[in-house]
């Protein structure tokens, strides 16, 4: 070993060859080391961070190639006249851009970014349309065009237990379901599978693709994510769904050969239109083939990625879809899909949820994070059931003395803890710390694969 005199006598134009030899090397190293961490750039590349997403509108011009079997597919999107001049047209861009066939359904007939709308519900009774309040919107604008919308028509937002009753657009929405199948039928008859979308949903196609590839076109199918009301399972709409051709004539010729007066009288009694829809699949002979995980009702900031229902883990499953998607989300997910499929990252040649928890979500929860909310839902009470009032480090030191605690959350307002088995990302927060419990997390990383040798389908 040399001495530190002999290293002081080291020539200085010896000790610049060195660093000029060695710095390429080291910054390959560093590189190397950058490219295979989780893509924390990634995430700040396509998505904002904030939870706000960007404001700038606007999206890299990179689209997938045409999906040669999206030929034999239609394509249906959702929407209503109070939110479809926002909605539609980033689908339009993005989403929708090379899908050889669809057809967008509202409540009114107009064209956005080049595309004609069609009114969905212009067959139903006109006697129902005056007599039902859920009409009155669509009786104005049908009358007098936008210029007759009001503020309060696209009311309050907020999602309740019964839906979005303080939003009129919402109320009129679930009228659209039903007459959406025949009207399908008569787009494009020829079609093996229809694809119901709404404006707030976003489906991976060439998942989608591959997935029905493996399913007989010729049977009943009728996929989605299963949801309950009374005795009623049906499909979220908001998750989108998929109905197979045949499904489709079975249930549209059931429905025809019912009294419309009947259809009409329940549609009005309930508040969910995928509800009815469902009902009526049902009745006709049609069940619900629950493909959880595959369509999630949620966007992806809000999944929980090592989520196990019924025997079946997301991990290794291909996303179909994630629901509630603003604009931006979207915007920043198909960039994130289309470089996805172009670079060819996965040797599955599928994106799966555990793709999408390493590239977009572990690396936002290494820490601790200040003004973070990451919907930890357990809260931690006394007895009697009343929240706790608790410090910071008392709510970490929860979760750490409970195995199965895998992410925590601390309301700084009311200094009440909650605690999850549960592993979310989350959205930006004022007054919330958010924290994961990292080694614990990698060790179920460990224990569900950290690479999926095989593709789970649900069949």
């Amino acid at each position: 070993m040399q001495t530190q005199s002999s290293l002081h006598r080291l020539h200085h134009g010896r000790l610049r060859i060195w660093i000029l030899a060695f710095a390429p090397i080291l910054s390959l190293v560093l590189l190397w080391t950058w490219l295979r961490r989780p893509n924390s750039l990634l995430l700040d590349q396509y998505f904002s961070t904030d939870g706000k997403g960007a404001d700038d509108g606007s999206i890299n011009n990179v689209k997938p190639k045409p999906i040669p079997e999206m030929d034999e597919i239609l394509v249906i999107l959702k929407t209503g006249v109070t939110e479809s001049l926002s909605k539609v047209p980033v689908h339009l861009e993005t989403t929708l851009s090379s899908i050889p066939h669809f057809v967008v359904f509202s409540d009114y007939e107009e064209e956005i970014a080049g595309i004609r709308t069609h009114d969905v519900l212009r067959g139903i009774d006109e006697a129902t349309k005056r007599k039902v309040p859920e009409f009155e919107l669509y009786n104005r604008i049908r009358e007098h065009g936008r210029d007759a919308l009001t503020p309060a028509d696209y009311g309050d937002d907020s999602n309740g237990p019964w839906g979005r009753q303080n939003n009129p657009g919402w109320r009129l929405d679930k009228w659209k379901f039903l007459p959406m199948i025949p009207a399908a039928l008569d787009y494009k008859p020829d079609a093996k599978w229809f694809v119901f979308m709404e404006a707030d949903s976003y489906i991976f196609w060439p998942n989608l693709v591959e997935w029905l590839s493996q399913l007989n076109h010729e049977q009943d199918w009728y996929l989605g994510f299963p949801m309950q009301i009374g005795n009623t399972i049906f499909a979220y709409g908001g998750s989108g769904f998929v109905v197979s051709n045949p499904a489709m004539r079975k249930t549209a010729q059931y429905v025809e050969e019912q009294p419309q007066t009947e259809i009409d009288n329940y549609t009005a009694t309930q508040w969910a239109g995928d509800c009815v829809l469902g009902k009526m699949f049902r009745d006709a002979g049609v069940g619900l083939h629950w493909s959880w995980p595959m369509f999630q009702d949620s966007r992806l900031w809000e999944m929980d990625y090592f989520a196990t229902i019924g025997g079946r883990r997301a991990w290794c499953y291909p996303v179909v879809s994630y629901h509630h998607m603003q604009p931006d989300d979207i915007r920043g997910l198909y960039e994130f899909e289309s470089e996805w499929f172009k670079s060819g990252n996965s040797s599955t040649k599928l994106l799966l949820f555990s793709d999408m928890f390493y590239r977009l979500i572990l690396s936002d929860i290494l820490s601790l994070r200040d003004g973070w909310d990451n919907a930890a839902d357990n809260a931690i009470t006394n007895k009697e059931g009343s929240s706790l009032v608790l410090t910071f480090e008392e709510c970490s030191n929860i979760c750490a003395n409970n195995k199965s605690c895998l992410s925590y959350r601390y309301r700084e307002n009311d200094k009440n803890c909650y605690v999850s088995s549960a592993v979310k990302r989350g959205t930006a927060a004022e007054g919330v710390k958010s924290n994961w419990m990292i080694d614990r997390i990698h060790n179920k990383i460990r224990e569900y694969g950290e690479t999926c040798k095989n593709v789970e389908f649900v069949l």
